[in-house]
């Protein structure tokens, strides 16, 4: 019976050190937490993002309508501005820009940029409001209108609730003789006009065409004459927005 009892508490001390020299079982391994999924790569259409081309001129200003097709990043971001340059050269390299005018927040709009010299060409680029310069547009060239041979002012001699008497300036700046002048504006409000005096008008909506009468239209030089009106309205103007041109 020793004998016995010896083998099996032999038996038992080897599977107990067994048991401690074996690893304890290991628990189940914690989940891999997933790697986040790259942002698509937004992909752009084949197509300009922008396009702008002349509309318009004056002997000072110059109009140019755009479209801003896309948002970005494929499109830019509101307002444009429009940079114009004295040479393509220039516009090609964007240095020494000569006048520039900022767009409003709409995505199709015009941009009209003034004080511009009469008779001359002038190239033009966009940029977007943070600055980024459009690489594909290069405009132009975008001609100002010669110097008109005459100038119109209007002088607001009295005014009342209802109305106001003006009188408008007409002077020959030409250098030579001029034969005829035509005065145009447009009435901001709901002016009417009620009679006239040393011109001859005509009106078509808010817009007014005001002609030299047959004893005022031949201007030497530096010469000038004067019409007047007596206009009702609501309210009256501050000024008169005018523009004069030679006519027959």
């Amino acid at each position: 019976m020793n004998r016995t009892f010896g083998v099996v508490l032999a038996a038992a001390t080897l599977t107990l050190a067994a048991a401690l020299a074996s690893p304890a079982a290991a628990g189940p391994a914690p989940a891999a937490t997933p790697a986040p999924a790259p942002s698509p790569t937004p992909v752009c259409p084949p197509a300009l993002p922008l396009s702008a081309l002349v509309t318009g001129a004056t002997a000072t200003s110059v109009t140019i309508t755009y479209s801003a097709f896309m948002i970005p990043p494929c499109g830019y971001d509101l307002p444009i501005t429009v940079h114009l340059f004295g040479s393509r050269d220039d516009a090609v390299g964007w240095q020494d820009p000569v006048a520039d005018g900022t767009s409003g927040p709409e995505r199709f709009g015009t941009v009209t940029v003034g004080g511009l010299t009469p008779d001359t060409d002038y190239w033009f680029r966009i940029s977007d409001a943070t600055g980024i310069r459009d690489p594909y547009v290069i405009g132009g060239p975008a001609r100002t209108g010669g110097q008109p041979p005459c100038t119109a002012t209007a002088t607001i001699d009295s005014a009342w609730g209802s109305g106001f008497v003006a009188t408008v300036t007409v002077r020959n700046t030409s250098g030579g003789q001029l034969d005829g002048w035509r005065v145009q504006w447009r009435w901001s409000g709901d002016e009417r006009i009620q009679s006239v005096w040393n011109a001859v008008v005509q009106t078509t909506a808010a817009d007014v065409t005001a002609g030299h009468a047959g004893y005022n239209g031949s201007l030497a030089p530096g010469g000038s004459t004067t019409f007047g009106l007596l206009a009702a309205t609501s309210s009256v103007p501050a000024a008169l927005a005018l523009t004069c041109a030679g006519s027959s």
